[in-house]
């Protein structure tokens, strides 16, 4: 019987000595799940920033609203950015420019289609020219031509202004192209009127043959001059 009895109570000793055992593992599992379940966690959020920064570098950059101004075309000038340069210095003329800058009309001066040409003499600078039309304005200094006709020029910007007796007239040998024709100053407009009254000899008229002496006409001896 105490035998019994104490077989019994060792039998209860270790139930009970077993269900502490389970009863202390249950927090330590549930401490370990929870570390997991937050690495879990952040190893998920890594992902979901690393597509964000990817989307962002990926994404086309900001435009700005103002729009720029188109650059011209390749081998194509532009006429209001060669007219707006000016050297930095200027060189004083010679005797032979600054007398032909005393023949050049100064003023406006109506041209065809409609346009006009200021042509100004600067008195701080002895045979120098500001010409401007439109928008566009050109320096211009004297230049010596073997046909007489005076002739002005912007070497930079290749604007060029050509003078005749009965008008004027703007050209640009950079751009291939004239830019204005039939500029008259009041004195370029009387010599046209006068032009069309008697019109001046074209270099294409022919010269008029000299005089033929008939055959066998004899010619009267020169007198000898007097000793």
């Amino acid at each position: 019987m105490k035998s019994t009895l104490l077989t019994l109570v060792l039998a209860t000793s270790a139930g009970f000595a077993m269900a502490q055992n389970d009863a202390a593992k249950e927090p330590a599992k549930a401490a370990t799940a929870k570390p997991a379940a937050k690495s879990n966690a952040t190893t998920a959020k890594a992902p979901a920033a690393n597509a964000k920064a990817a989307t962002a570098k990926t994404a086309p950059a900001k435009t700005t609203t103002t729009a720029k101004k188109a650059a011209p075309a390749k081998g194509k000038l532009d006429v209001e950015q060669l007219a707006a340069h000016a050297p930095a210095t200027e060189a004083v003329l010679g005797a032979a420019e600054l007398a032909i800058a005393e023949r050049v009309h100064v003023g406006s001066m109506p041209c065809e289609l409609g346009n006009t040409v200021q042509l100004t003499a600067d008195a701080a600078k002895p045979g120098y020219f500001d010409l401007q039309i439109a928008k566009a304005r050109y320096r211009l200094v004297p230049v010596a031509t073997t046909t007489g006709a005076i002739r002005l020029e912007d070497a930079h910007s290749g604007a060029v202004w050509l003078q005749l007796a009965n008008k004027s007239m703007l050209m640009n040998h950079k751009l291939g192209q004239r830019m204005a024709d039939e500029c008259k100053s009041p004195q370029q407009v009387a010599v046209a009127e006068q032009f069309k009254l008697t019109p001046p000899p074209s270099v294409l008229d022919a010269a008029p043959a000299p005089a033929q002496i008939p055959a066998g006409t004899a010619v009267a001896a020169q007198p000898a001059a007097n000793r």
